[in-house]
């Protein structure tokens, strides 16, 4: 594969970009040990197998019957972890998270993908027809669209207060050698009073992109 060529870099170039490329190889060293002690993590609390309401997995149909599933049956097999992103929709979230809404895009894309190693699913408090009729908006048909109106999914989580404010979270669960759902990870934008809503960025293929531009995310 052919780079630029040496010769039409300035000494002051190429030196900044030694620079770069060390930080570069220093954080992708630093994220491999994150997410060695992530997968150390002991074994996460057992947690209810709560109910969600779910309608017909084609969109084009209508929003009736709806069924409700538990969360021990969205494992469609054995061995295999499940990733649910908290959509900010529903309660005082009377319009669905622009933010939240670019990341299930994203999500929906890879979904193919990930469904040969992991189980994922979207939910949001939202009345199921709301949920539904933002998939067909946005033509999310690769992903699990779940409401949890009726459970405290979201509030146990900490993707919802007891007030109704919501927040985003992506988190992961797997079942026990008994069967039983445990929480293994979950994690929110916000993770230190410090940083401002970057803990989930790595999850998101835009902020990568724009990160390697000159601008950055100031677009």
């Amino acid at each position: 594969m052919r780079e630029p060529d040496p010769a039409r870099e300035s000494a002051e170039y190429r030196d900044a970009r030694e620079e770069l490329r060390r930080a570069e190889v220093e954080l992708m060293l630093h994220r491999e040990r994150v997410a060695e002690l992530r997968r150390r993590l002991p074994p996460g609390p057992r947690v209810e197998d709560y109910v969600f309401e779910e309608g017909p997995t084609d969109l084009s149909a209508g929003d009736e019957p709806v069924t409700t599933v538990r969360l021990s049956e969205l494992f469609t097999g054995p061995g295999r972890d499940l990733v649910i992103y908290h959509l900010m929709d529903g309660t005082w979230q009377t319009e669905p998270c622009p933010t939240c809404t670019m990341w299930v895009d994203g999500i929906n894309g890879v979904a193919p993908h990930l469904a040969q190693t992991v189980d994922v699913a979207i939910v949001a408090t939202a009345d199921l027809p709301v949920l539904r009729a933002q998939a067909r908006r946005r033509n999310w048909t690769n992903v699990r669209l779940l409401s949890a109106r009726r459970s405290t999914f979201k509030r146990d989580l900490g993707s919802e207060d007891a007030d109704g404010i919501q927040d985003s979270a992506v988190s992961v669960f797997y079942r026990d050698d008994d069967g039983l759902v445990r929480h293994f990870y979950t994690v929110h934008p916000q993770i230190s009073g410090g940083v401002e809503g970057r803990g989930t960025d790595l999850l998101s293929l835009v902020w990568q992109i724009l990160d390697l531009t000159r601008g950055g995310r100031g677009h």
